[in-house]
């Protein structure tokens, strides 16, 4: 393991300048969103009433809720960690295809998450708006983080998504570059020269050097002319 030996060094190393990409940070911030809503509801969103001790959603009583919420959080903070571990070995992939294929995916993961993210945070705000005030003793201010949460969640993964397409747009492949320029080539390569198409356009215009120029520019191609019969008068 290298250890830089300045700052400078520190700065310039393949570590801290992955972690001062856009994309890395975005993930970043989108991986601490998602950690924050489903451990604030996985840990407070459970409480029980006043006169009950069985446990309830804060939000409305909605377990279905709060379970949307830890499950979608879960799965956004797992997905988070293991693009940012493929992230930390893209610039080591050899295979354009399979470069392409994973920016694609990323672009097309970043637009569903920012969907279920909208979606989540409509059904959250809306269970939060009809649940009854002081149902529950504790708990108001996870159900209130998770909204929160829910709603910038939307905006950063909407930004991984715009990040993800100009990542495309930039990378995408060429993928008859190079049997145009080998087509280019040989076309070059069997296209007559200059000279020989002088020659031939010079002996064109008279009929006498016709004859000539052909013979000179192919000997070979000229076949021996037959002995003429003659017939002789009977004496």
């Amino acid at each position: 393991m290298h250890i830089p030996e300045s700052l400078q060094d520190l700065a310039d190393s393949e570590a801290v300048q992955f972690l001062k990409r856009p994309k890395t940070i975005t993930r970043l911030f989108a991986g601490v969103f998602s950690l924050i809503i489903f451990s604030s509801l996985l840990t407070d969103g459970y409480q029980n009433e006043t006169d009950s001790s069985q446990l309830h959603c804060v939000l409305n009583s909605n377990n279905t809720a709060c379970s949307f919420a830890v499950g979608a959080g879960l799965l956004a903070f797992l997905s988070c960690l293991a693009f940012l571990a493929l992230d930390a070995h893209e610039s080591r992939l050899a295979s354009t295809r399979f470069k392409t294929a994973f920016q694609l995916l990323d672009f097309i993961l970043a637009i569903l998450w920012a969907g279920i993210w909208f979606v989540g945070f409509c059904f959250l705000a809306n269970q939060w708006q009809h649940s009854p005030p002081r149902h529950f003793l504790l708990g108001n201010s996870s159900a209130k983080a998770a909204i929160t949460f829910s709603f910038f969640s939307v905006l950063v993964w909407m930004f991984q998504a715009y990040l993800a397409l100009q990542d495309l747009r930039s990378d995408a492949p060429v993928p008859y570059k190079r049997s145009l320029d080998e087509g280019g080539v040989v076309l070059t390569s069997l296209s007559p020269p200059a000279t020989a198409a002088s020659s031939v356009n010079t002996t064109s215009a008279s009929p006498h050097s016709l004859s000539y120029g052909s013979s000179a520019l192919s000997p070979y191609l000229s076949a021996p002319k037959a002995p003429r019969l003659a017939m002789m008068p009977d004496s």
